[in-house]
């Protein structure tokens, strides 16, 4: 699976976002999809994560309320909606593809990953 994910970034504390992540090759409705940030000096960390068919989804206690993971199948499209955004939100945003249908928060978990799209929230 090739992915490339798109949509980031400046935006103010409070504003809203949608990051897109488009993919290619193997049969993308296949795998579990999730996102994954990474701040400078920071370790990368589990956003949100969705199933095969979209029927589970899946957040980091810090986005809950906030952000939203979907995908279109039909489209080979995984997305993530940010409201409310923060200033701890900042980071670089990576879309990954699980191994199997379903979705971890590991993210050895996911052999697939996009180059990452960047996201900047000015207080």
């Amino acid at each position: 699976v090739q992915l490339q994910a798109s949509g980031g970034g400046l935006v103010q504390a409070g504003d809203s976002l949608k990051l897109s992540c488009a993919a290619s090759g193997r049969t993308f409705s296949n795998n579990g999809m999730g996102w994954f940030r990474q701040a400078p000096g920071k370790e990368r960390e589990f956003v949100a994560g969705i199933t095969w068919n979209g029927g589970n989804t899946y957040y980091a206690d810090s986005v809950k309320g906030r952000f939203t993971i979907s995908r279109d199948n039909a489209r080979n499209t995984l997305y993530l909606q940010m409201n409310s955004l923060k200033p701890e939100d900042a980071a670089t945003y990576y879309c990954a593809a699980h191994r199997h249908g379903f979705a971890g928060s590991r993210p050895a978990e996911y052999p697939y990953w996009g180059q990452g799209t960047l996201v900047t929230v000015s207080s």
